[in-house]
């Protein structure tokens, strides 16, 4: 079983910037694809980010289009934790941000964060 406690949302202008943190418990974090999702009102969850296993693929990154460029996802196993660094932001890009594990493909695994919030203000 994982828990994942998301951090570092908040309020920011057009363009600015934010971190997001999501700190995984438990001692099978790096054997865990891990992935970011938002969700805006009104609209569906959807996906923005994931990262592989280290053993798996090196890491590697995928994004959704809508971010790719922008944002950028990296984990630190040592730490248990995977962030998302969030540059050039946008109004779309408010929602709350879902940190995820277990995740094959762009499809989401069963472990959830409670979410935070991020705003963008134009």
């Amino acid at each position: 079983q994982v828990q994942l406690v998301e951090s570092g949302g908040g309020l920011v202008r057009v363009g600015g910037s934010l971190r997001l943190s999501c700190a995984a418990s438990g001692r099978t974090f790096s054997s865990y694809a891990m992935g970011w999702f938002r969700q805006a009102p009104g609209k569906e969850r959807e996906f923005v980010a994931r990262i592989t296993r280290i053993s798996w693929s090196g890491g590697s990154t995928d994004y959704a289009d809508s971010v790719k460029g922008r944002f950028t996802i990296s984990r630190d196993n040592a730490k248990n934790t995977v962030y998302l660094q969030m540059n050039s932001l946008k109004p779309e890009d408010t929602a709350v941000y879902y940190c995820n594990a277990g995740g094959v493909g762009r499809l989401s695994g069963i472990y959830w964060g409670q979410g935070t919030q991020v705003t963008v203000s134009s």
